[in-house]
């Protein structure tokens, strides 16, 4: 199985499932000499890790991160920064029924005709469990790049949409709604990223935008993604879409724009203004109610998924969302320095 590894020259690589003995990830590329300490990661983990409130799943992991090398006296040393997560609270035997079943709209059916064997303990490598490493990960890049920018650069996400619902006031009593009757919603999350410089990604192949789809788009569940108007430009005029310019001494490059329909980027680079990208989250595949499928003998069955399970996996995939994003940042923003070496600070 092939794939595990994500960025160019901020890169890392995801290991372990979902009930095995832990989960970790490989960070390389990170540069020398950044602070960095458990305390710097533990906050955004905190904020995805599961048993929160009664909207999520209980599985109660604790999710504290150690760090086995690559820091020394609390700096990076430039080596590769070695992640580890324990899985405490697994409940395997949650999924003995479902053992010989596949699940509707989730990734057993697909995992097992591809490699001829799968882990059915909660999904193993296909659980959203791997993306607790995804946040530490993005942890470590926006500690990059705050010390090598500076504070003033944020990524922020928010959930703009659940189940169709667009009031964030509606947002708990809808999802609680779901959980009660043993089903689910999914969900739009918006991401903004605030204050970075123009000029991050590589035009053709690497375009920043095709950089952050691609991000997103590996994360569990996510099904659509959009940057800046997305979808909504093929109703607009040329005129309509076109983010109008003119001078502004207050912009960081002079420059000032009178919209932002692109989502800050335009032909493949950052323009240095608000970058803006929305993904779909489909609803959790595991419910509790019964679903028609088939068995490995290709016989017609019902399953119905035991354990524990987010009724809205778009909640807890907040934090996911901006970790992928900061990755992508800190990979653009190390490579564009490696190509215009007289840059010291953007």
């Amino acid at each position: 199985m092939s794939g595990n590894t994500f960025g160019t020259l901020f890169r890392f690589t995801t290991f372990g499932e979902s009930h095995g003995e832990l989960i970790g990830c490989v960070i390389d590329g990170a540069p020398s000499k950044i602070p960095l300490s458990e305390s710097d990661i533990q906050p955004a983990l905190d904020r995805r890790r599961p048993g929160k409130s009664p909207l999520e799943t209980q599985r109660a992991e604790a999710d504290k991160v150690r760090i086995v090398s690559g820091v020394f006296d609390g700096l990076t040393t430039g080596t590769p920064i070695g992640l580890l997560i324990a899985n405490e609270d697994h409940r395997s035997a949650d999924y003995g029924d479902i053992r010989d079943k596949f699940r509707p709209a989730h990734a057993d059916l697909p995992y097992q005709l591809a490699y001829g064997i799968r882990d059915y303990r909660g999904g193993g490598r296909a659980s959203a469990r791997e993306t607790a490493m995804r946040v530490a990960a993005g942890a470590v890049a926006e500690k990059i790049l705050k010390t090598m920018i500076g504070d003033s650069v944020s990524v922020s996400a928010r959930l703009i949409r659940v189940g169709g619902e667009t009031d964030p006031s509606r947002f708990a009593a809808v999802i609680e709604k779901a959980r009660d009757e043993k089903n689910s919603v999914g969900g739009v999350i918006e991401i903004v990223a605030k204050n970075f410089p123009a000029g991050l990604g590589s035009p053709v192949y690497d375009k920043l935008d095709a950089e952050l789809a691609k991000a997103l788009m590996s994360v569990n569940a996510v099904k659509g993604v959009e940057i800046g108007d997305g979808f909504a430009a093929a109703d607009l005029t040329g005129t309509e879409n076109a983010d109008e310019m003119v001078p502004d001494p207050a912009a960081p490059n002079g420059i000032g724009f009178l919209s932002n329909h692109a989502g800050g980027i335009l032909g493949g680079l950052s323009t240095g203004q608000d970058i803006v990208v929305r993904i779909v989250v489909k609803p959790t595949p595991s419910v509790g109610m019964p679903l028609k499928t088939v068995d490995g003998k290709l016989n017609a069955t019902d399953i119905v998924t035991k354990g524990r399970h987010d009724p809205c996996v778009a909640l807890r995939a907040v934090p996911v969302a901006e970790a992928m994003v900061w990755c992508v940042l800190a990979d653009a923003f190390l490579r564009r320095r490696a190509v215009c070496f007289n840059k010291d600070k953007d």
